[in-house]
């Protein structure tokens, strides 16, 4: 048998990789792998909702409809429909085929505290590799989880889905989102002089449905949150109850958390919704989606994996949703 060899001399123990090492990894924790990109999107997947068991497409929406109770009456009747407002998840099928050495992604893993010392003894360094190559997967997902646009004939993960930006461009152009329908506001750019406004601004734009939830989310580029706090440390000043610098929540809406993604850079959107409403649609069921090592030649080998993965919003409601942009196109 051949062996891929990487010797590292640390606190005397040696470590050898084998690619029958990797690929019997590799078929033991199947399932456990194809999670790890999932796992690499929880920067933004701990504010949405993760949908499995989606292969290809699944219809989602919600019902509306009224019906109420009026005094007793034999011969009142309510003929009013409920009708569903259908929206598809999209789950696009990708792959990768990346030639490695798994001597040199070993080398990368170097600082970690897992492969130091006597911890070194006790862990199987194959498995961290293929954990490490599926984790770049999802690390990728993540960067490009709003502005992604779907391109069959592309090579990278910004031309698998569409992302929420792209999603949200389509459905300003295709005119269900305005401010007419009360789930679209027309702001300014955002500055250290006018933050605190602007994001108080939105958020008593939005429906009292939504404002009235729980716990809402507004989904913001990183700068945003900056301009908010040094815009209201200059506004409140030394006040008592200002105690923290970072303003995690609107004044004035409790329930309204700012959510600075650093995968919303140079975003022309701001997005007020509700957990529930962001849909990250994956298979992680069936048999097509897989994670395999083969040999390539000498040295390398290839690492080979497939998944399905998508986004949509399960409802653009003003109950839901309200999206906040200069014009579709500059970033705030």
């Amino acid at each position: 048998m051949t062996k891929l060899k990487t010797i590292f001399d640390m606190a005397q123990v040696s470590v050898n990789i084998t690619s029958e090492d990797l690929q019997k990894s590799a078929r033991k924790y199947r399932k456990e792998l194809l999670q790890m990109p999932v796992l690499g999107l929880s920067r933004s997947l701990q504010h949405m909702t993760l949908r499995p068991g989606i292969r290809y497409a699944e219809t989602v929406g919600e019902l509306s409809g009224d019906m109420q109770f009026g005094p007793y009456s034999e011969t009142r009747e309510d003929n009013s429909e409920v009708v569903i407002n259908p929206r598809t998840l999209y789950t696009y099928f990708g792959s990768v085929v990346r030639n490695f050495s798994p001597n040199k992604i070993y080398q990368s893993m170097w600082g970690s505290d897992i492969t130091k010392g006597e911890a070194l003894k006790n862990t199987e360094i194959t498995r961290k590799v293929l954990a490490y190559l599926t984790a770049q997967l999802g690390k990728n997902l993540n960067m490009v989880l709003w502005n992604a646009v779907r391109n069959d004939s592309g090579e990278t993960s910004k031309d698998l889905f569409n992302g929420f930006d792209t999603i949200t461009k389509k459905e300003l152009d295709g005119k269900k989102l305005s401010e007419e329908l009360g789930n679209y506001k027309v702001i300014e750019a955002i500055t250290k002089e006018n933050a605190v406004d602007t994001l108080k601004a939105v958020c008593m734009a939005a429906d009292d449905m939504l404002t009235e939830e729980s716990s809402v989310k507004l989904f913001v580029p990183k700068h945003v949150l900056f301009d908010y706090c040094e815009d209201y440390k200059s506004t409140t000043g030394a006040i008592p109850y200002n105690r923290e610098y970072k303003q995690y929540y609107v004044e004035g809406f409790d329930n309204v958390n700012i959510v600075p993604l650093a995968n919303k850079k140079n975003s022309p959107f701001i997005h007020m919704t509700v957990k529930r409403n962001m849909l990250v649609g994956v298979n992680q069921t069936g048999e097509e989606e897989n994670v395999e090592v083969a040999r390539f030649k000498a040295f390398v080998l290839q690492f080979i994996a497939t998944m399905f993965f998508g986004v949509e919003f399960e409802s653009l409601s003003k109950e839901r949703l309200l999206v906040a942009s200069i014009d579709g196109t500059t970033p705030i």
